[in-house]
């Protein structure tokens, strides 16, 4: 049986490669898993090859775990194709979107063709590994965190909201404050008078009728 020996690159990091025998009978399932058995990655996320030219532009997609939109669409399964059957150029490439939702997205190019298995080997078979991936995500969950800018932030921020639910939560505070303070408003002549009506109700027009105002006086 031959042997595809596949060069795996990220795109974003030139300096972390792998090199990995895969049978041709195999699936590009097969070569999905391998590819994670190298990074240390869960593969178990939505992810798609594209068979590419040498240019990296992206051709027929063959996807895993799919969305309803690429089921309707009609897309390749990884599981149901065989690395033989996409394989027409002796260094072709595939690109490779690793979960949509937080990509790492890959260059995958066919450097030869071996003729013989190595008994006793397992494959897929990572035969190269060079450079250290980076964390599963670590762009995701490790963001830059910025300090609060008010006791209120902080104490947001120290319940784990995302800046988006912070920002959210800001306006539903602003929003309850303005109504609070208009009522407030609307009150605050009730309680005055309330207080202080009765204690000179007696002497409402006193002024008036002892004193009575003439424009002419000025």
């Amino acid at each position: 049986m031959a042997l595809y020996r596949f060069k795996v690159t990220f795109e974003d990091y030139d300096d972390v490669t792998r090199e990995i025998d895969v049978k041709s009978n195999q699936s590009f399932e097969d070569l999905h898993r391998a590819i994670h058995q190298s990074t240390g990655y869960n593969s178990e996320f939505p992810s798609s090859f594209y068979i590419s030219n040498d240019q990296w532009i992206k051709g027929e997609e063959i996807t895993y775990l799919p969305n309803q939109r690429r089921i309707d669409r009609g897309v390749a399964l990884m599981d149901k194709v065989k690395l033989s059957n996409r394989i027409d150029d002796p260094h072709q490439k595939f690109y490779y979107t690793f979960n949509f939702d937080r990509p790492f997205d890959f260059h995958v190019e066919l450097l030869k063709i071996i003729l013989d298995e190595t008994p006793g080997t397992t494959y897929p078979a990572i035969i190269k590994s060079v450079g250290e991936a980076p964390k599963q995500f670590g762009n995701v969950f490790n963001p830059t965190v910025l300090p609060p800018a008010s006791e209120d932030f902080d104490f947001l921020n120290e319940m784990e909201f995302t800046p988006e639910e912070a920002e959210e939560g800001f306006s539903e505070i602003l929003d309850t404050e303005d109504e609070v303070e208009v009522d407030d408003v609307h009150e605050a002549p009730e309680e005055e008078e309330d207080e202080f009506g009765n204690e000179f109700s007696d002497n409402e027009g006193f002024e008036d009728e002892e004193h009575p105002q003439h424009g002419d006086d000025y």
